[in-house]
């Protein structure tokens, strides 16, 4: 796994703010819902990326006695409230104010500014989106991006791709909405396309959290890197027999836990230097493992799982 990925949250911060300040002068320019709710999501986007700034810096602080494994999962913590604020901030409110907006039957002046402001926002966020997708291909050339966010560990930036995916599907709704309106001269247009952002962002943030509350739950090392440890492994002269293997995700680092059976050795000095070795080597080849807890053993026919 790669480092945290605070480029691509840079990235997002700094076209999020940029859209922010542009969307607020149109929506009080225009009247536009739409518009307004589109700020208050690009708003509470600057707020999520610096959450994940000081989430990060929180995850990199040194193991001490209460925390013996590091801090690196507390950046999980903040990836959920981030989810948080992005369903209740970011959609609750665009839905209620669509919803204030349509039964009062509010008006949008100026919808050509609206669509020009909407116009610029999708190309910053799609630089932003472009970011992010970067820092995906980094570390998972291959995969389709639906796979990766299923199967990555790196809380932070499914954050920032999730946001920055409902960003700029959010930005075609309402650039819809307003478009409507200023062809239709119906106010309702706009009024459902602040629902339709809301309702749009609930679901991201849904999906995120999900994902984020699984790693919080504590998952195992992605897939490909668990196979990987699995077979190098297996392929050590030193052991006859994998009898369990567990490896979990700590952050940006691994936990490895092998209960395997060894060859013979002449003495258990001679056993713990080739655990020794074998650890270094596991290392050495997966600089993101941290911790390895070796216990050997002798492999009995009790349905142990094989790999977890």
């Amino acid at each position: 796994m790669q480092e945290e990925s605070p480029k691509a949250i840079f990235y997002a911060l700094a076209a999020n703010f940029g859209i922010a300040v542009c969307k607020f002068a149109a929506a009080a320019f225009t009247g536009s819902g739409a518009m307004f709710a589109e700020a208050i999501h690009s708003t509470a986007d600057c707020g999520n990326q610096l959450l994940l700034l000081f989430g990060i810096k929180r995850a990199r602080a040194p193991a001490n006695v209460l925390h013996p494994l590091g801090s690196g999962r507390e950046i999980y913590f903040y990836a959920l409230i981030v989810a948080l604020l992005l369903f209740f901030v970011g959609g609750a409110f665009s839905v209620y104010e669509g919803a204030h907006r349509l039964m009062h039957h509010e008006p949008v002046s100026n919808p050509v500014v609206a669509l020009v402001i909407l116009g610029v926002s999708v190309v910053l966020e799609a630089f932003s989106l472009a970011g992010a997708v970067r820092e995906i291909r980094k570390g998972a050339p291959d995969k389709t991006l639906w796979r990766w966010f299923r199967e990555t560990r790196e809380s932070e930036l499914l954050v920032v791709a999730g946001e920055d995916v409902a960003a700029l599907l959010g930005l075609a709704i309402a650039f819809a909405a307003v478009l409507m309106t200023m062809l239709t001269g119906n106010p309702a247009y706009d009024s459902a396309g602040s629902i339709g952002v809301g309702v749009l962002l609930m679901i991201v943030a849904f999906l995120v959290a999900r994902e984020v509350k699984s790693m919080i739950v504590g998952e195992s090392a992605s897939p490909e890197v668990r196979k990987a440890i699995d077979a190098h492994l297996r392929a050590r002269p030193e052991i006859k027999r994998i009898i369990s293997l567990i490896t979990l995700q700590w952050g940006k680092h691994v936990v490895v836990a092998v209960q395997a059976e060894l060859i013979d050795y002449a003495s258990g000095r001679a056993m713990i230097d080739a655990i020794n070795l074998i650890e270094d080597d596991l290392q050495r080849a997966f600089p993101q493992v941290r911790w390895v807890f070796f216990e050997p053993d002798v492999a009995r026919d009790r349905g142990e799982p094989t790999a977890a």
